[in-house]
């Protein structure tokens, strides 16, 4: 077992007040009693819904909506003794219109309610009242409501200002971001890997970007409230992204049906069990497509398997 990963608090800025329940160690302690670095992807789309649920889904909106929340709620009973969150990915909730946004805060409620962290996957980015305005809608709390989501993931190029008002809502109400870094798709490359002027390309100067944001928000276990989206896809990447940010917490999609393994992801671990989360979406929701498994059945022992492989290769 690898020694090292607690930490102190860092210094907290006077104003405003850096909440005492962060969202870093919340999940540091979710990981740790559950044993699980998984989180499992809500991309529910109605054609791919298993026949039970299809219903008028194709062709009335509402319905289309009611069944991909039954969907995300089954899937929630299934994977909740297997993972530490979800992570609803609101543009398959936002297809959908106000109907799906219905479902996406029900489904959202529901996943809270099993103990899960949520994690809102929005890559939202823009500056002024704008950027205050997303952060509100799922960073903040809602009158006597919690946030909708945890965390959230953001974009960073529109640069430090536009990130200001999603790092407030941090700082007053304890929820977390996952800042765009390095993408698992193919094309990411064609902006991120850019070579800058002093020879570094250009993700890892927004990775020290993160790192540096980050700073302010580190809790109790040595991480911090502001993680990074490093695709798995690219394991030497994601070392060179733990050398950047070794407070960061990052969140690793591409595993599974983006043909990305456990295996390839050992070096996300070395700053705590709880120093690197791993996504399964697709491989997971849709694991009855090709196993003959009830929909609940298969999703269940897919994230288990995933759960088991992803501690192991840990280390921890």
């Amino acid at each position: 077992m690898r020694a090292g990963f607690a930490g102190s608090l860092s210094p907290v800025s006077a104003e405003p007040a850096v909440a005492t329940n962060l969202f870093a160690d919340r999940l540091a302690e979710a990981v740790e009693r559950k044993r699980s670095q998984l989180l499992v992807g809500l991309d529910p789309r109605p054609d791919l819904l298993p026949v039970e649920l299809v219903g008028d889904v194709q062709v009335d909106r509402p319905a289309a909506a009611e069944g991909c929340a039954r969907f995300c709620r089954g899937i929630v009973d299934s994977v909740a003794p297997h993972v530490v969150g979800v992570k609803p990915q609101l543009a398959f909730f936002e297809a959908l219109g106000a109907d799906g946004m219905r479902a996406l805060e029900e489904v959202c409620a529901y996943a809270r309610a099993a103990g899960l962290l949520v994690l809102a996957d929005a890559k939202r980015g823009d500056i002024g009242s704008t950027a205050r305005a997303y952060a509100a809608a799922y960073l903040e709390p809602r009158g006597e409501e919690p946030p909708l989501a945890d965390a959230m993931t953001v974009n960073v190029y529109l640069g430090r200002d536009s990130l200001e008002p999603f790092l407030a809502a941090c700082r007053r109400h304890g929820t977390g971001l996952f800042c765009v870094v390095k993408t698992s798709n193919e094309g990411g490359a064609d902006v991120q890997d850019l070579v800058l002027s002093d020879g570094r390309l250009l993700w890892h100067h927004v990775a020290r970007f993160v790192h540096e944001l980050g700073e302010e928000l580190v809790g109790g276990r040595g991480l911090s409230n502001i993680g990074a989206v490093v695709g798995a896809t690219h394991p030497r990447a994601v070392g060179e992204a733990r050398r950047l940010m070794p407070q960061s917490i990052m969140l690793l999609p591409g595993v599974g049906a983006q043909g990305a393994s456990p295996a390839d992801l050992a070096r996300a671990f070395t700053s705590g069990p709880a120093s690197a989360l791993v996504n399964a979406s697709r491989s997971v929701l849709y694991a009855f497509r090709s196993s003959g498994e009830d929909w609940r059945t298969a999703a269940a022992l897919e994230a288990a398997r995933l759960r088991r492989e992803v501690w192991a290769v840990s280390g921890w």
